[in-house]
């Protein structure tokens, strides 16, 4: 079973509970260079050890899986640093030159998909979907700022609560993903999605002529995207603790180094997800005050 909600991980058997099968040589059970380490990585066909051979191999503290050229927790911190970091480039070339705003929508959201079903990670497609995505978000986050003054401090203080109450429950073990829970978060994932789609068309075909489409729509006196943003902010929340969960299962299964760039690229989306609800809700907000 896969636990993300987020097709990165979703679709990615190496972060599932299932260890994935490798094609082509099988992992070495000493990193090359390790002392003691046999030739190759293992022992030859018939090869022989002196006792004092065997016992320095005995002696030796066990590999680690930086050693050991598998994935590793710090290498998907450092990863997603980077990653953000681009993004926070582009987001300052989207600020300064809005007009890059669409072009960044579109690639952003073609090299969002590439890299979701991609089966091998590309580092560099990864990089190119942080960079052109950060110019949406630079142009968007530009353009609320000049309505609403302050909104964008706003949302990424908002972002980086979230997801450090989220972390923190995580750690704490206090809350898991479960199949049940699992289950719910698609069904509403899933009629969060229609409802965007139609509420995208509907403001496109301009069918409503309201500043945020459906969302403005009014439901006992609330702005229907309030209710709606609450909603979102939650599921962008717990795809969070999705994340968490198939990374700690990647890492658990050993898988090669070069999927951190994977499991980067997957919280990436989420906490770009989160960023766009908060600032979006907070417009809602702020517009009908």
């Amino acid at each position: 079973m896969a636990f993300g909600g987020n097709p990165v991980f979703a679709n990615d058997k190496n972060f599932s509970n299932r260890p994935p099968q490798y094609q082509g040589a099988a992992p070495q059970a000493y990193p090359q260079g390790y002392p003691g380490a046999p030739a190759q990585g293992y022992a030859q066909p018939g090869q022989m050890y002196s006792p004092d051979q065997l016992q320095q191999m005995y002696n030796q503290p066990p590999a680690s899986n930086a050693q050991m050229g598998r994935m590793t927790v710090d290498d998907v911190i450092i990863k997603t640093f980077v990653t953000l970091l681009l993004v926070l480039v582009g987001a300052g070339l989207g600020w300064v030159f809005p007009v890059l705003m669409l072009p960044g929508v579109i690639v952003g959201l073609v090299l969002g998909l590439v890299n979701s079903f991609k089966r091998e990670p590309s580092k560099v497609l990864i990089l190119s979907y942080a960079l052109f995505e950060g110019m949406f978000l630079g142009g968007l986050s530009g353009l609320l700022e000049r309505l609403y003054s302050g909104i964008v401090i706003q949302a990424v203080l908002g972002t980086l609560i979230v997801f450090a109450l989220t972390l923190v429950l995580y750690r704490s073990g206090k809350f898991r993903a479960t199949p049940k829970t699992t289950k719910f978060f698609m069904i509403a994932l899933g009629g969060y999605a229609i409802f965007s789609l139609v509420n995208f068309g509907l403001m496109i075909f301009n069918v409503t002529d309201q500043p945020w489409g459906l969302r403005s729509v009014e439901v006992f006196g609330i702005p229907l995207g309030v209710i709606i943003g609450i909603l979102a902010i939650g599921l962008a929340a717990f795809s969070l603790m999705l994340d968490f969960t198939s990374i700690d299962q990647g890492v658990k299964n050993g898988v090669p180094a070069k999927y951190s760039w994977s499991a980067a690229f997957g919280l990436t989306v989420t906490l770009v997800w989160l960023y766009v609800e908060i600032l979006r809700l907070l417009a809602i907000l702020r517009g009908n005050d």
